[in-house]
């Protein structure tokens, strides 16, 4: 009995210290872009700083920029940043633009308890504001990931002709 405790101890430490926890980021991270919470209230909408600064979320199938597949670029709302390229959209069917990845190192990951349980939280790697979660369930013949963003969380600039 006793080898059968330590061992579930040695298991709960293990994966304690997995490489799901190392992939978040640190809450105090500095990041590039830091600005007081005037400052941000200043330069975005009510509705983005509800979710850029306050991780918030908007409502499913409200932004217009969920159904936009014409090729660009979205970016950070915040600090224009570019996030997402518009040929990793796809359609989830959730209510929010949903990308199978991210612009190599434009993003950070954090996780989220708000809802009683760890989800993967996206950030922008340039001024650590709330974009959206990621999941596990995207597009399998592609990453197999979907990075769920909020709308106003971001701008779109098309690619010039």
């Amino acid at each position: 009995m006793k080898h059968l405790i330590l061992a579930c101890l040695g298991v709960l430490i293990i994966s304690c210290t997995s490489n799901a926890q190392k992939n978040t980021i640190k809450k105090d991270k500095k990041y590039a872009v830091s600005k007081a919470n005037a400052e941000w209230k200043e330069i975005l909408s009510s509705e983005q700083y509800y979710i850029l600064r306050q991780a918030g979320t908007e409502r499913p199938f409200s932004s217009p920029l969920n159904k936009i597949y014409t090729p660009g670029v979205f970016h950070c709302a915040a600090c224009n940043t570019p996030i997402y390229e518009s040929k990793y959209k796809f359609d989830s069917g959730t209510g929010w633009p949903s990308f199978d990845r991210a612009i190599d190192g434009s993003i950070d990951k954090d996780v989220d308890h708000k809802l009683g349980y760890a989800r993967s939280e996206l950030r922008c790697g340039t001024c650590g504001g709330h974009l959206g979660h990621v999941f596990n369930d995207g597009p399998k013949e592609t990453t197999g990931m979907r990075h769920c963003i909020n709308g106003d969380a971001m701008t779109f600039t098309p690619n010039k002709k």
